[in-house]
């Protein structure tokens, strides 16, 4: 098992993509199996996946770790 903070900032991208497959496609679907789930959730990464825009972090790496304490 590995423990992860809950304040990580990658956390936050995740959660976001989690939050727009939830909201844009599993939401107020109407679901009969698990393979038609599956297949919801495999034509919203298709399509999701058709034009990518990369996330830039606007913060270096030297910025981050000065504000860790003892560092």
């Amino acid at each position: 098992m590995h423990f992860i903070p809950a304040s990580a900032s990658w956390l936050n991208m995740v959660a976001r993509f989690f939050r727009n497959i939830t909201t844009e496609r599993l939401r107020r679907g109407v679901f009969t199996d698990v393979p038609e789930r599956i297949e919801a959730i495999d034509e919203y990464l298709v399509q999701h996946n058709t034009n990518p825009k990369p996330f830039i972090w606007a913060a270096s790496a030297r910025d981050i770790l000065q504000k860790i304490p003892g560092q």
